[in-house]
């Protein structure tokens, strides 16, 4: 292998000319897998015009998560001696030698725009008082001031990893495998427990909201499935490579369970609530039951049935001769 300094020679770029078939075609497939786990969740939060139930922490976490192992597998030798080698092998070749970074590169995009959505989507002005905002449509919005917040700091992280890598690429490029170790490191770790605090917020607020428990039933079992293609190719002792996923997948399995009991709840929920709304409302002669057992929105009030009250048809002069 050539240095870092130094372009990759024929003999590294070789073995990338004849990739095998079942590698490239798995690779491809999570990384369609990893684009189509996400589009549920983004499309959740648009047609909601809402990101509340999104835990600031974990659009943090995640964010922070994705610029780390963007800027790994960006600054990682293997990766930039694989990108040298495309103008020396086929189409073909390159695209399937620059699958993984493709797969990471995916998955910041996607994510970079949940935290976009995040921002969009939250209240429009700040709530000293309040983390909520009610909007018209009866969605409530996290607060501007912690999605702001949020937001800022992914921003600077991501100039800053930024600019870190290329001053490492430029000036030290043959310690950027320290840098890349470093950032894949971090990514780990934030990646380990980025659930945590959504789990927390989910539980507390006892209710899926923005959630999408369809970004979570593919992304779980893909999580377990990535993790055992991964042991499958390094072993026990390559265990820092799947045991981030397996440790994020047992976190994510619990928010699905939370998420679809919660969500079943709500459900059952609603459901009660619009049986006693066509109990309440019965026609007889074309006239609403004022029924006490069945008024669920309060509009059967007494005092606003009280008969004595004058009406249209009470004789003004009704009360005179009494």
């Amino acid at each position: 292998m050539s240095s870092p300094l130094e372009p990759p020679t024929p003999g590294d770029c070789h073995r990338l000319q004849h990739p095998d078939g079942i590698t490239v075609a798995f690779a491809a497939f999570i990384t369609v897998g990893i684009l189509a786990s996400y589009l549920p969740q983004h499309h959740k939060i648009i047609a909601r015009g809402s990101s509340n139930g999104l835990s600031p922490y974990w659009v943090l976490l995640g964010g922070l998560s994705s610029i780390a192992a963007i800027g790994n597998i960006m600054v990682l030798p293997a990766s930039r001696a694989d990108m040298k080698c495309c103008k020396d092998i086929g189409l073909g070749s390159c695209v399937a030698a620059l699958l993984g970074v493709a797969q990471i590169g995916t998955q910041f995009c996607c994510f970079m725009l949940i935290v976009l959505l995040f921002l969009i989507y939250s209240a429009p002005l700040p709530e000293p008082k309040h983390i909520a905002r009610q909007t018209e449509s009866g969605q409530v919005r996290p607060a501007r001031n912690a999605a702001v917040g949020v937001a800022s700091i992914i921003l600077i992280a991501l100039f800053s990893v930024s600019f870190i890598s290329l001053v490492m690429l430029v000036g030290w490029p043959h310690h950027t495998q320290k840098w890349a170790n470093l950032l894949g490191i971090i990514a780990g770790l934030l990646a380990t427990i980025q659930y945590l605090p959504q789990i927390y917020y989910t539980y507390k607020a006892k209710d899926v909201k923005s959630l999408s428990i369809i970004t979570m039933l593919i992304q779980v079992p893909g999580a377990f499935f990535f993790a055992l293609s991964l042991w499958l190719r390094v072993g026990n002792e390559g265990w820092s490579a799947w045991a981030v996923y397996i440790i994020t997948a047992c976190l994510q399995s619990v928010l699905l369970v939370m998420a679809i009991i919660f969500y079943q709840r709500e459900t059952t929920s609603d459901a009660s609530r619009r049986d006693s709304a066509n109990k309440a409302v019965r026609h007889d002669n074309g006239e609403i039951s004022t029924n006490a057992a069945d008024d669920v929105d309060g509009t059967n009030d007494p005092e606003a049935n009280n008969t004595n009250e004058p009406n249209e048809t009470t004789s003004l002069l009704g009360n005179e001769h009494s």
